[in-house]
């Protein structure tokens, strides 16, 4: 993305918006400029993440916080409560944040970085509104926040901007705590590079099983999302067409990843790539983002392809919807098609990931120039303040928010 003093249909946003239009924003943040210019001081940071059942006893109640306002009765919660229940109960996702603050916190360290880092989940303990107040009763109330999220829609962006505003409206300290968020990541160095390093070693592992480029298939893999949602992810006036900014994000980051290997003699010309997805849970009736990772398996074989690599692109660690819609539904579907199949890693707390998120922290506190900010694709660097109307979510409406213009 050209920087905003470049870009006409970008510049009139830093100059026409007011601080009444970014609730909850710090200085800084709070003239609505789509990036933030000016150094800005934080108490802390807080690590959002979605949460997940920790027991047998916390998946349905997990679930019920997830589908909140959508009257799904706990019979049809129940089917999904399965693919928890497999796994004892537990979600993996939990621990992930545990392991991920910590790893930030101890990078953050080695930078002489001494900001406390909070960690708060949407939809399970520890909840964002007690990680905010046990923030405030400390004395932290300027927040950087940093999602477990890397793209733009809905669930995946504006969710947790709405979350941030519930969190510090519902607990009244609205006026007294600040919440801005990093940018998101989805094509900084350390984000890409634990996708690339998976597919090049699965690559290299069908090479010397004897399998040709071209019947080679490197599916990367997303959650899907209802097409209105999808739509309307990222600013409007970018443009960019079917499937918005989250599927323009994943398609970037597929092809920066695979032309790096071509340019490295890892993947062959022949080698094809493609965008999937997953973990479909809307009704029949309602569009959804299409092809779905299964039934691409099921079709490859026809199309000459005898190996398969499925890239979780659109996740961060291996939780439930990795462990189980790909290492379990889809290795399925590649066992039946008679594929050699392999599922590539997520970047957990990989340290070139890890070292990229503390490098998005230190940005924002230095406010950065956005000609040296590191991004892989033409879409970045992405904005440090959403835009207005972002990522609406046509069946809500547009409820308050944090760290961005409204609505």
């Amino acid at each position: 993305m050209p920087d905003p003093t470049r870009d006409p249909a970008l510049t009139p946003h830093a100059h026409t918006t007011s601080s009444a239009q970014v609730p909850h924003a710090t200085e800084a943040s709070a003239s609505g400029a789509p990036y933030v210019l000016t150094a800005q001081e934080y108490d802390a940071v807080l690590l959002a993440g979605f949460g997940g059942p920790e027991g047998q006893e916390d998946v349905l109640p997990f679930l019920r916080n997830v589908t909140r306002g959508r009257g799904i009765p706990d019979e049809r919660l129940e089917e999904v409560a399965t693919h928890y229940r497999h796994f004892g109960g537990v979600s993996p996702i939990n621990e992930h944040n545990r392991q991920l603050r910590e790893a930030i916190e101890a990078e953050m360290r080695s930078r002489g970085m001494e900001l406390p880092i909070y960690w708060g989940n949407r939809n399970w303990a520890p909840y964002l509104e007690d990680v905010v107040q046990e923030a405030a009763a400390a004395g932290h109330t300027r927040l950087l926040a940093v999602a477990t999220s890397a793209y733009s829609s809905y669930s995946s962006c504006r969710q947790y901007r709405e979350d941030f505003a519930r969190a510090v409206l519902d607990t009244g300290l609205a006026g007294v705590v600040r919440i801005d968020k990093v940018r998101q990541f989805f094509d900084v160095p350390g984000f890409v590079q634990p996708f690339a390093e998976g597919v090049a070693e699965a690559l290299r592992g069908f090479a010397g099983q004897g399998f040709a480029a071209e019947e080679i298939r490197v599916l990367f893999a997303t959650h899907s999302i209802p097409t209105a949602d999808a739509e309307r992810s990222g600013p409007q006036e970018l443009g960019l067409g079917e499937g918005g900014a989250y599927a323009a994000q994943h398609l970037a980051v597929g092809e920066q990843i695979m032309g790096r290997l071509r340019a490295e003699d890892v993947a062959g010309d022949g080698t094809g790539w493609e965008l999937v997805y997953q973990s479909r849970s809307g009704p029949p009736s309602q569009p959804w983002l299409e092809p779905d990772v299964c039934d691409r398996i099921a079709e490859l074989p026809g199309e000459g392809v005898k190996a398969v690599a499925v890239v979780p692109l659109g996740f961060l660690s291996d939780h439930m919807e990795v462990l189980w819609d790909l290492d379990e539904e889809a290795m399925e579907a590649a066992e039946e098609a008679g594929l050699r199949a392999v599922r590539t890693p997520t970047p957990g707390v990989h340290q070139a990931f890890v070292s990229s998120l503390v490098d998005l922290v230190q940005e924002r506190m230095e406010a950065v120039p956005v000609s040296e900010r590191p991004h892989l694709t033409e879409l970045g660097p992405w904005y440090d303040v959403c835009r207005p109307g972002c990522c609406e979510n046509v069946r809500r409406g547009f409820s308050p928010v944090a760290a961005g213009v409204v609505p």
